[in-house]
């Protein structure tokens, strides 16, 4: 049986970048993902792009590097990934001080403008006045999940690489056996986002990457017209993700609720008119948790039918996927300690924006070149 240079799990945004890296090295690769038809967090992403919000020297050079790969990366991979740049709301809630709002992005690259509730409206007409106390506003990048990820997969197979559609059972010393077979390689590379650490977990690798479920509706196109792309101002998601990582042992017994779910209601509409709303975030430790379809659906309509009267009843269908995440906000990359020929890519809280840039560096870095940023985010860190 054939031997590869590298297996890759996972074919949602880390792993078909990465694939796509380490074939342009010269490596042979064996992309590994256990659906023909994704549903992974990258399909139901909302495709923003926030290079406006670095907040350190690191996340700012990425976020730099990030944009201008994207400026390019439909030339590169011969695809349109519909790549554009949208005005961003950041709604602010009526019972907030927009100033104190606003400060709180002070220390942001692009630090978004402050609007009245009027000129918030006159930006976003479908806005519902009297829920909000103002806005803030920034340009904000925009491509389809699902176009970038299939770019990358098919400039992956022109180069040579070859994808199976199955699931993985078990990681090898030497490869990995899934639901059919055994393949071999030196090395592998984990990109399987939210069902990462339980996939390590099985092979009796113990590594500090966690997930939460994500619960979001997708519409079909229809006539109602966005001007904006809307999320709230005051986020709650990375606040949860902080907090769910305190006790990491919980994260191993089966049926915990770490905190309580949040909802941040927002909303994107794609180039063809079909929208994204979401999203509800829940800290389940069992990454097949069922949760009440029918209450979660009840929940977003509500709650962005509060903020954007003309959405609450549009037609869609709930969805629900679970995302990766790391304790720190910065992505684990490279060779687990004392597995060193298994690596993991995962665990980033804006995909779409930094896995392009960082899956070239990681590549680079895999095949000789010294680079502090990616030494920054191993798992040894």
């Amino acid at each position: 049986m054939k031997t590869y240079d590298w297996i890759v799990i996972g074919g949602g945004i880390t792993g078909a970048a990465l694939a796509y890296e380490l074939i342009k090295k010269g490596f042979s690769i064996l992309l590994l993902e256990q659906n023909a038809i994704a549903n992974n967090a990258t399909r139901y992403s909302y495709g923003g792009l926030a290079y406006w919000s670095a907040t350190t020297p690191l996340t700012r050079q990425l976020s730099t590097e990030a944009i201008a790969r994207h400026h390019i990366l439909s030339q590169e991979l011969d695809a349109d990934m519909e790549f554009r740049e949208l005005n961003l709301l950041l709604t602010i809630p009526v019972d907030s001080d927009p100033l104190a709002t606003a400060a709180l992005y002070k220390h942001v690259a692009t630090p978004p403008q402050l609007l009245t509730i009027k000129e918030a409206c006159e930006l976003e007409p479908l806005l519902n006045p009297q829920a909000i106390a103002g806005a803030l506003t920034v340009k904000h990048g925009h491509i389809n999940p699902d176009k970038i990820v299939q770019a990358y997969i098919q400039a992956f197979l022109r180069a040579g690489g070859e994808i199976q559609f199955e699931q993985v059972l078990q990681i090898l010393p030497d490869g990995v056996t899934t639901t059919t077979t055994t393949y071999h390689s030196g090395d592998i590379v984990i990109c399987a986002g939210g069902l990462s650490r339980q996939l390590l977990k099985s092979a009796g690798i113990s590594i500090k990457l966690y997930f939460t479920h994500a619960e979001m509706i997708k519409t079909p196109p229809v006539d109602v017209q966005l001007q904006t792309l809307i999320t709230p101002a005051n986020l709650q998601r990375f606040k949860l993700e902080t907090k769910s990582t305190q006790v990491d042992e919980l994260w191993d017994e089966p049926g915990n609720e770490i905190v309580a779910p949040i909802l941040d209601a927002g909303v994107v509409q794609f180039v063809d008119g079909s929208l994204r709303i979401g999203q509800i975030s829940r800290t389940l430790t069992d990454v097949n948790a069922k949760v009440n379809a029918k209450e979660s659906e009840e929940w977003l309509r509500k709650s962005i039918g509060n903020v954007l009267p003309a959405l609450e009843n549009v037609a869609g269908t709930w969805h629900h996927c679970v995302a990766a995440f790391s304790n720190n906000s910065l992505p684990m990359i490279g060779a687990i300690p004392g597995f060193t020929n298994v690596h993991i890519f995962s665990g980033f809280s804006n995909p779409l924006l930094i896995v392009p840039p960082l899956a070239e560096r990681f590549a680079n870095f895999i095949a000789g070149e010294k680079d502090d940023i990616i030494t920054k985010m191993s798992p040894q860190r």
